[in-house]
């Protein structure tokens, strides 16, 4: 099926620890593969917010996307986004960050839980992979009570590492009770639930989160879903975003929202 505004919300650029490429070289791959919207959410950590120069560079990717907003005006909607990660880690980072910079968009993340590195660099033959999801699990709730975001991204993040990379197998049965508490906070939050297409040009083969947990978010009253690539350079932006639409239709959703001014705009799966 044929989506008529088919946008990205989550992409890095170089002002991303992980990212590679210039804000107007994603915008400018961004119209060559017609999409309709390009958000920028470059990662702030606020769990290493003193150790690095976040400030800076969030401010410098700000400023950059709203030069690409006016260059790109007449062929793509760009639009200011961050991805805060670990919020609940650092809230004084947070809010400093976030009254800073006059954002649309807020991804809501968790790389890592307390006291432990980010789930890439784990080293899972050594951890209770069972008490280190329900830890995560925890944090993610103190994450949305905490409510700093507009949609929830790649609620499934570490089975990225733990099921692709590390091919350890996960019941999603075992944690269903966990992910709909999650989903119901989101709910009674107003917030949305991203899904993140990475993971399909990873090993786990699969969006974050996958097509079950999109339509378990619409069983439970769900309104609003974001669909990102997490794109780290200018080749992967857009990749994946038609098949998490598809992902999303086939869940019951009729619509995907893209946040102008942390509002959801809602665009239909036609």
């Amino acid at each position: 099926m044929k989506y008529r505004y088919i946008s990205d919300s989550h992409c890095h650029s170089q002002f991303s620890f992980d990212g590679n490429d210039s804000i107007h070289m994603l915008c400018d791959s961004a119209v060559h593969m017609g999409l309709h919207a390009l958000t920028i959410t470059d990662h702030c950590e606020c769990s290493l917010y003193e150790q690095t120069n976040a400030r800076e560079t969030i401010c410098r990717s700000v400023m950059e996307t709203r030069k690409a907003a006016v260059q790109f005006e007449d062929r793509l909607h760009v639009l200011k986004g961050i991805e805060l990660g670990q919020a609940t880690q650092n809230p004084s980072a947070a809010q400093e960050i976030l009254e800073l910079c006059d954002f649309d968009f807020v991804l809501g993340s968790l790389h890592n839980v307390r006291g432990q590195p980010d789930f890439y660099f784990i080293d899972y033959s050594q951890t209770d992979v069972h008490a280190l999801l329900n830890a995560y699990f925890d944090e993610l709730c103190e994450l949305i009570e905490q409510g700093l975001f507009d949609s929830l991204a790649h609620l499934t993040y570490p089975l990225r590492y733990i099921v692709g990379d590390h091919n350890i197998e996960i019941s999603y049965e075992v944690y269903q009770e966990r992910i709909d508490s999650i989903l119901r906070a989101l709910i009674q939050k107003d917030k949305a639930l991203e899904v993140n297409t990475s993971g399909l040009r990873q090993k786990i083969g699969e969006p974050l989160p996958c097509g079950m947990v999109v339509k378990r978010f619409h069983e439970l009253g769900g309104k609003y879903v974001t669909v990102g690539s997490d794109a780290h350079r200018w080749a992967d932006v857009g990749s994946g975003v038609e098949a998490g639409l598809e992902t999303i239709r086939r869940a019951g959703f009729d619509s995907f929202a893209i946040y102008v001014d942390h509002k959801p705009k809602l665009f239909p799966l036609e």
